[in-house]
């Protein structure tokens, strides 16, 4: 039997897609989440000294992405077909680069640094917002399950529901203009595993 150890911080950040795979799966594994204490004596121990890790018997695998195709295509996440496979893939990659834009506001929505929240999210994140949101209801638009890709739940569903999810419960106006996406997140939220792990999983600010 294969074991799974997941090394991250005690938080959801950058792994919680990864741990929501392993939650719709079934599949038990080890979630290691260290302390930023502990973090500087494990980081040569990684292969790009960073988090997240997967350890799969013996082997490490990087990088939160790389690691989440892996898992759902093992687990049957990443599409039916390689079309809707290249399809998932190319929606959370996009995903990728939303994020990067909006990275200066999200900092400051965060706590991690000072800024004007108001001017930021006028200026930066409600315009990048707009694009991907407008992209994702495309998607949804002519996909016609409720999901984005095909007739079911793929990883590029879990970026979408779980970001734009924590983005609403700091910032409710998110969702302006955009039902499909507040629909997208119900629906997806509504799978009985995934939501088992969502009223579950550790309380982490972020």
């Amino acid at each position: 039997m294969v074991h799974y150890k997941l090394t991250y911080f005690d938080s959801r950040g950058s792994a919680e897609i990864i741990r929501q795979i392993f939650a719709l799966a079934g599949q038990d594994y080890e979630d290691v989440r260290l302390t930023q204490e502990e973090w500087p004596k494990h980081k040569a121990e990684m292969p790009f000294g960073q988090m997240p890790v997967l350890d799969i018997d013996g082997k490490q695998l990087a990088q939160s992405a790389a690691i989440a195709r892996f898992l759902a295509r093992k687990f049957g996440f990443a599409g039916k077909t390689p079309y809707e496979e290249a399809v998932v893939d190319s929606i959370v990659d996009q995903f990728k680069d939303f994020t990067a834009e909006i990275r200066p506001s999200l900092r400051v929505v965060m706590g991690f640094e000072q800024g004007d929240k108001d001017k930021l999210a006028k200026d930066v994140l409600f315009p990048a917002r707009d694009k991907f949101f407008g992209f994702m209801t495309k998607f949804l638009k002519q996909n016609k399950s409720g999901y984005l890709v095909g007739d079911s739940l793929t990883f590029a569903d879990l970026y979408l529901a779980e970001h734009s999810a924590e983005f609403a419960k700091k910032m409710p106006s998110i969702y302006d203009g955009f039902p499909e996406i507040k629909a997208h997140a119900v629906k997806v939220h509504s799978n009985p595993a995934l939501k088992k792990w969502l009223a579950t999983r550790p309380e982490t600010p972020f």
